[in-house]
């Protein structure tokens, strides 16, 4: 045997005790039945392994045994000593430890062991053990799992916490007593820090705003280096510097390739449309920027417009020049997020007056959202003449505004803070 994989194994049977963690609310299908080989992508510290540990206290306290199961991070340092085949010999190992083999396998970061698709492949045509496995997306995205894997695995996004992962942390229940009593003060207070700092767990526990930005700057330059410089082999490394800048800076605006590589040029800056697309692409794929087209029946018209390119979190707006300036971007950003965590298809509408999120279901227009921090004489019309031609020229009867902290109809149209809106289970108008 081993003693590498004795040691390893050995670990997790006899000493390894799950860690205390917020309980997230993904919604993954049942392990004991598990067909599949359940993937879970998302960003880089976004919790990806403690979702691992809660499926694994689910499957404990439902009666499964911890002998079997077999958790094992590829990033372990002992893995070279394993020899040709490691992942036999840590089944191997667990065989004669457990005294049986395992039922359930927990990879994390797969991406480490070499030839993973095609073991991960092979162990699934055994139909002996559920798989679940995670990656990291400087090495694995979403897209190529399901090419490796061809169609025999689910995905399950997991993204930074949200509103209500993020009380949880922070020890707040919520309830009807405390959404409309004196006490919501306290789940407001709870909103803005999310909405400034956003939902990576490690920093939504941090003990200082400094160790926050910190948290946060690395996170950028891993993206920055790790997920897109190495991995595509950029070169033009300035270029894609400034790309990642000002998606930081101008979070929830429209963005130009032909405009953004005419400024770019100003500033003695050399780059083809071409490279910035493929650019916005890598940002995409990395978990860093989600991207909202306009809304047209067509996808050549949708290609043809500008794009709407918000933040995969929040709190990388931070990071920003001007982060304190317009808030309602912010929280513009925060319901692309949310929308995004809950599987929505949404472009914007812009015809004359624009609208900022047409939700679409088997590609037809459904729910038309507007957001907006708070209404006063500059924009309330223009806000209501926005929504109101949305739904008009798309058909849409379910409408409805976002805002801060309203919570009146404005004309005929209803509103809702946005902090009660991220408490509820759908993306639907008010009742």
């Amino acid at each position: 045997m081993s003693e590498a994989a004795k040691s390893i194994v050995s670990e997790w049977l006899e000493e390894f005790a799950l860690p205390d963690l917020v309980e997230r609310e993904a919604a993954h299908p049942p392990l004991v039945g598990l067909k599949d080989i359940l993937a879970i992508v998302g960003p880089r510290r976004a919790g990806k392994t403690f979702y691992f540990f809660q499926m694994i206290r689910e499957l404990m306290a439902s009666g499964v045994k911890k002998e079997d199961i077999l958790f094992v991070d590829f990033e372990d340092y002992r893995l070279p000593d394993l020899g040709r085949d490691p992942v036999d010999a840590l089944l191997t190992a667990h065989y004669q430890l457990a005294g049986g083999p395992p039922r359930f396998l927990f990879f994390d970061e797969v991406q480490q062991l070499p030839g993973w698709s095609r073991i991960i492949r092979t162990l699934h045509n055994r139909r002996s053990f559920r798989i679940v496995i995670s990656g990291s997306n400087s090495k694995l995205l979403s897209r190529e799992v399901a090419t490796e894997l061809r169609g025999r695995c689910i995905e399950l996004a997991m993204f930074p916490f949200s509103f209500r992962e993020y009380l949880r942390l922070r020890g707040i229940a919520v309830s009807p007593a405390i959404l409309h009593g004196a006490a919501r003060g306290k789940i407001l207070g709870a909103f803005d820090d999310y909405l400034r700092g956003g939902g990576f767990p490690d920093v939504a526990a941090g003990p200082s705003a400094l160790r926050k930005r910190q948290l946060l700057q690395s996170y950028f330059q891993t993206t920055y280096y790790r997920d897109i410089l190495e991995r595509y082999d950029v070169r033009a490394k300035e270029t894609l510097e400034s790309l990642m800048r000002h998606a930081v800076d101008q979070a929830g605006d429209l963005f130009s390739i032909s405009a953004f590589t005419a400024t770019l040029k100003t500033r003695g800056i050399e780059a083809s449309k071409r490279t910035i697309a493929n650019y916005l692409g890598y940002l995409e794929d990395a978990f860093f920027v989600i991207l909202s087209e306009k809304f047209a029946r067509s996808q050549r018209k949708r290609t043809a417009n500008p794009v709407k390119c918000y933040l995969f979190d929040t709190g990388f707006k931070q990071l920003a020049v001007n982060f304190s300036e317009n808030r309602g971007k912010l929280l513009e950003n925060l319901v692309a997020i949310e929308l995004r965590r809950r599987g929505h298809e949404f472009f914007y509408f812009r015809d004359g007056g624009e609208c900022d999120f047409i939700i679409a279901g088997s590609g037809r227009p459904r729910t038309a959202i507007q957001v907006c921090w708070e209404f006063h004489e500059g924009n309330r019309e223009r806000e209501l003449e926005g929504i109101r031609q949305a739904s008009k020229a798309l058909g849409i009867k379910d409408r409805f505004f976002l805002t801060y902290n309203h919570p009146d109809p404005v004309g005929d149209i209803p509103s809702i803070p946005v902090w009660r809106w991220l408490l509820q289970e759908e993306a639907r108008a008010p009742s």
